[in-house]
């Protein structure tokens, strides 16, 4: 068989017909042409937000921090404060300001995107060889950087847990052996700047004194805020008790804006107000709302009460104990939360209706080796305390009050675990452990008693706001609540004594009956709290009541029917 092939103009080749031996080609990849390097440039994923409010000298300080030499900042904060938005603001502030400056945004929640972060870095800057799949893009970065003749800003943003970059990698060949902490340079012409919820993960990055903290806005920025995302829908006087009731937090604002313009005109600030005031179910429903933040990572939720669970979910794996403290602390008032009740908080049953007592020990001899392991044990509790007051504290969950033996926290912070623990099938066990606790340290209201009740009594008020489910808890419940009813009659407080008064009476004729000592004390206690309201038939009708129970079921002669009778005199 013939065959042939032709070659036109300049070209030639041969042609084989049966080739007995090896045959070799070699094939070439045309030499890459080099890239024209760009000009410095912002590299953000986010635009600049025209609805930014200054928040004090933040940004000034961020400003003076980030131009000195080899600086390395971190932004720490509650998740929904803000920090990211700081972070972007003050991005396109540097680019603005110094044009000359590269500027950088890497998310850094995990080791995947963090290395997507540092291939859009090479492309943006036209790294040679970036397209390699055997390079180490994290080197190749790191040394651009490093060489660079333009100052540059890197902002490392959701630095959450910053484990994946001091740890050494394990079975990465990208990498080599070198945590990729390593691959973000120190030097004279760059600076860096971390946002992150959690201190500790902060600290494996910065000094101390390199941390900024972020709080809440104040007041007028909240309001500010509130009156930009709005515009007109709302006088001065709604928006400020809006931003009051979402304690000023950035984003539970901007939530709130966007679901009131998302139903208005049929919808407003004062409806917003009504709505949230209802109860805690209708507070937790809109505050789940995921919408209104453009400029916030695709990971991150809008949610305000979604955004906390996150971070609950990593202490809950990371430090257990620190999650029980925190899900007992979720139920006291936010102010002035009593250290001595939080200590010992015991082991509990997974069912909700189960809890076991303390072990009654009696007549046991005890060995030195015994007493040697007691006081072991309790320097290993107050050991886990205080870790877990820290744990909580770098995720600004808590805070120590003046004097150091009492917390606060934000009412919001308090809402989102108690849905957290509803979700998770723990709310009871913890609600009642609470209404526990408080209850075997709250005294009678006598005046004696004044100087106890008085620091725990805004914690009764908040158990009033926990009705528990279990029956035997209810009783608990109910006395914790006739206790605080005579402190407020005491100290003259008629309507909260009232409020009390009546829900301990109420449960008590449901759970105990109607005759029974307890639900007597109850009504008797509504009717002194009547003679203080100056409603002395409806006082009188109620001692009557407590009267002729007390004679039918004990007697005219006994002690009880005669305090009646007395108290009707």
């Amino acid at each position: 068989m013939n065959s042939g092939i032709a070659f036109g103009d300049d070209n030639n080749g041969f042609q084989a017909g049966t080739i007995n031996g090896p045959v070799q080609a070699s094939f070439y990849y045309a030499t890459a042409q080099p890239e024209t390097p760009p000009e410095p440039s912002i590299v953000i994923p986010f635009g600049c937000d025209d609805d930014f409010v200054e928040r004090g000298t933040i940004l000034e300080d961020l400003r003076t921090r980030c131009t000195a030499s080899n600086s390395w900042t971190a932004l720490v904060g509650l998740g929904g404060v803000g920090k990211s938005q700081l972070a972007i603001e003050h991005a396109y502030r540097t680019h603005a300001q110094s044009p000359e400056t590269w500027v950088f945004w890497a998310h850094a929640s995990n080791a995947a995107r963090f290395e997507q972060s540092y291939r859009d870095i090479a492309d943006r800057v036209k790294l040679a060889g970036r397209q390699d799949p055997q390079a180490n893009i994290f080197k190749l970065v790191h040394d651009w950087l490093q060489g660079c003749k333009h100052r540059w800003l890197l902002v490392l943003d959701n630095v959450d847990d910053a484990g994946f970059l001091v740890e050494r990698p394990a079975g990465n060949p990208k990498t080599g052996a070198r945590p990729l902490r390593g691959y973000i340079p120190h030097c004279d012409r760059g600076s860096v700047l971390v946002t992150t919820r959690n201190k500790e993960a902060a600290l494996k990055l910065v000094e101390l004194r390199d941390i900024v903290a972020i709080r809440p806005m104040d007041m007028y920025s909240a309001r500010a805020l509130l009156h930009k995302k709005l515009g007109t829908q709302a006088d001065s006087s709604s928006i400020a008790e809006l931003a009051t009731a979402l304690e000023y937090m950035p984003l539970a604002i901007v939530q709130a804006a966007a679901y009131i313009l998302q139903r208005s005109p049929r919808y407003s600030v004062v409806r917003y107000l009504d709505d949230y005031r209802k109860n805690e179910r209708k507070r937790t429903s809109l505050l789940k709302f995921d919408d209104g933040q453009l400029r916030r990572d695709w990971e991150a939720t809008n949610s305000i009460i979604v955004t906390w669970q996150i971070s609950f979910e990593y202490i809950q794996q990371t430090r257990p104990s620190a999650a029980e403290l925190l899900s007992l602390m979720s139920f006291f008032d936010r102010q002035g939360i009593p250290e001595e009740l939080l200590r010992h908080r015991g082991k509990q049953e997974n069912n909700d209706g189960d809890q076991q007592g303390p072990t009654r020990v009696a007549d046991i001899d005890v060995e030195e080796d015994d007493v040697s392991q007691s006081s072991t044990s309790v320097e290993s509790d107050e050991d886990t305390f205080e870790d877990d007051v820290v744990a909580l504290r770098n995720f600004c969950f808590v805070s120590d009050e003046i004097g150091g033996t009492s917390f606060e926290m934000h009412a919001l912070v308090q809402l989102a675990t108690r849905t957290w623990l509803a979700a998770n099938s723990r709310l009871e066990r913890w609600k009642q452990q609470f209404i526990g606790k408080l209850n075997a340290a709250f005294p009678t209201g006598a005046y004696e008693n004044w100087a106890v009740c008085g620091p725990l009594f805004a914690h009764v008020k908040a158990a009033a706001e926990q009705r528990p489910k279990d029956e035997r808890v209810l009783i608990e419940w109910a006395a914790l609540l006739y206790h605080a009813a005579w402190y407020a009659e005491q100290r003259g407080n008629v309507a909260e004594a009232r409020e009390l008064a009546m829900a301990s009476l109420k449960t008590r004729q449901k759970v105990l009956g109607e005759e029974h000592e307890d639900t007597l004390r109850s009504v008797a206690m509504v009717g002194l709290v009547y003679k203080l309201g100056g409603r002395w038939d409806d006082a009188e009708m109620l001692e009557v009541q407590v009267m002729e129970t007390h004679k039918k079921k004990l007697g005219a002669d006994h002690p009880s029917t005669l305090t009646s009778i007395n108290n009707l005199a």
